[in-house]
């Protein structure tokens, strides 16, 4: 009997603050002609997918066997107002998890060790776990810094063999990682379910999801438990009458597109039906961007306005290295406010108040223009005295165009891009290979201590 554990604890992923969130780039069409369906057999599964338990305090358990067996958060920087980006199984059981107030954790947990994030070595681990995966079966997609899929061939497609691949994969990571590093597998026709799967029992689960059981092991789900539905989608979900999985499997593929205002409804209800097409070969990257939260002592508009160059110049490297084009950019600005004045607290526990601004451009992917876009952002912010302490900044490029389909702009020349594009190829190689501050505008090179490379759950940065 394949196992229906309870629901999965939150995911180790600090999201932006919903109030500084940019609206979702459109999706990609639901299915192409010639997409792939389930086999006719009930039994036969597609995808694998791995997920690291508690990854980050994980692997301070494993560099640190002191730590092992004891409470962990690991922080971005060690005071009471930032959040906790990860907590072992040990914190969790406290109740302390990922967007905790550290303050908060504190008194939930009086015995917490708290970390200092070294992000460094978690993408060196990061690299590690997926030898030890590809040992066992290629990966066909890294999606996280702790998370990846295996596409299944052949026979491995059997329930009782891709199992028994799943238990192969989890020992890998074992006897080739280290003792503590502990997955969570989810076998399933399609990769959202088998990331579906991979959430059901935590740590250390082993879950398949094939097609002959699929409707009872939804039925026993929340809403939550899918991904791609947060506190704000299940409230929206709510209120047009959808509370239960029964309800939301009841609905026509038709009334769920309705019922997101989007494609992504259409595509969920496939999904939950076991169809297998593309997720990441359905369109390309549609935005990318950073963030930084500010230690206290960085809260100027000077050093603020110094991070927000820093983290642009980081989201134009990637948006070339995927040789994208951008035809929008976003800032987003939260500023920290006394908690005399009752403001709203943010998701990383600070009172605040937030901007956020966008502008389209002529579709470009160099430095210059971007900054000079930035810039008229920058001036248009709110000022005065309620807003002389930025905590938190966001960069967003949007509207991302691949190179194929670019188009040039009618008031410049093409030897002219093609030179900006070549000096910027070999700028790009330099810093890849010298660190982000070999060649970088001057306004930014106070933020590069203040402001160090973080790992987000869903890139693995290739900068170090």
């Amino acid at each position: 009997m394949v196992p229906y554990p309870n629901p999965p604890a939150a995911a180790d992923d600090p999201p932006w603050p919903e109030e500084l969130r940019f609206a979702p780039a459109e999706a990609a069409p639901v299915m192409q002609s010639g997409s792939s369906t389930p086999s006719a057999s009930g039994s036969c599964l597609n995808w694998l997918f791995v997920d690291l338990n508690s990854y980050f305090a994980s692997v301070e358990q494993q560099v640190r066997p002191g730590l092992r067996g004891r409470p962990v958060a690991v922080v971005p920087m060690m005071a009471d107002t930032t959040v906790c980006i990860a907590a072992s199984y040990e914190a969790k059981a406290f109740g302390v998890k990922t967007g905790t107030v550290v303050a908060e954790a504190r008194q939930m947990c009086p015995g917490l060790v708290l970390v200092e994030a070294r992000h460094e070595i978690y993408v060196e681990f990061h690299h590690r776990i997926v030898e030890a995966v590809e040992s066992c079966i290629p990966v066909s997609a890294v999606l996280s810094i702790d998370e990846m899929a295996c596409r299944l061939m052949g026979r491995e497609r059997s329930l009782l063999t891709a199992m028994e691949l799943g238990r192969r994969v989890k020992t890998a990571i074992l006897e080739r990682v280290g003792p503590v590093m502990r997955s969570s597998v989810g076998l399933a026709t399609n990769r959202y379910l088998a990331k579906v799967a991979s959430d059901m029992e935590k740590p250390d689960g082993l879950v398949a999801l094939p097609l002959d059981i699929l409707p009872e092991a939804l039925r026993r789900l929340t809403l939550r438990d899918l991904p791609g539905i947060g506190a704000r989608t299940e409230k929206r979900l709510n209120e047009k009458g959808i509370h239960t999985m029964d309800q939301l499997l009841a609905l026509t593929c038709e009334q769920a597109g309705e019922l997101w205002g989007s494609v992504w409804g259409e595509r969920l209800w496939h999904w939950l039906r076991g169809e297998d097409f593309e997720m990441a070969e359905a369109g390309h990257l549609k935005s990318l961007s950073h963030q930084h939260v500010l230690a206290p002592e960085m809260r100027t508009s000077e050093q603020a306005w110094a991070v927000a160059h820093k983290l642009l110049h980081k989201a134009a490297m990637r948006l070339r290295s995927h040789d994208l084009w951008a035809g929008g950019i976003g800032l987003a600005i939260g500023f920290a406010v006394p908690r005399s004045q009752n403001a709203p607290i943010s998701s990383f526990g600070v009172p605040s108040r937030g901007w956020k601004s966008e502008v389209r451009l002529s579709e470009c992917q160099d430095n210059q223009t971007l900054i000079a876009a930035l810039s008229r952002l920058w001036a248009s912010r709110p000022t005065g005295a309620e807003y002389a302490h930025p905590y938190f900044i966001g960069v967003q490029l949007s509207n991302l165009v691949p190179e194929r389909l670019h188009t040039l702009n009618l008031f410049e020349s093409l030897e002219d891009e093609q030179s900006r594009v070549r000096l910027l190829e070999v700028m790009d190689k330099l810093n890849n290979k010298y660190g982000l501050s070999a060649l970088a505008p001057a306004t930014m090179l106070t933020a590069f201590k203040a402001a160090p490379t973080r790992i987000a759950f869903h890139s693995i940065p290739d900068l170090f």
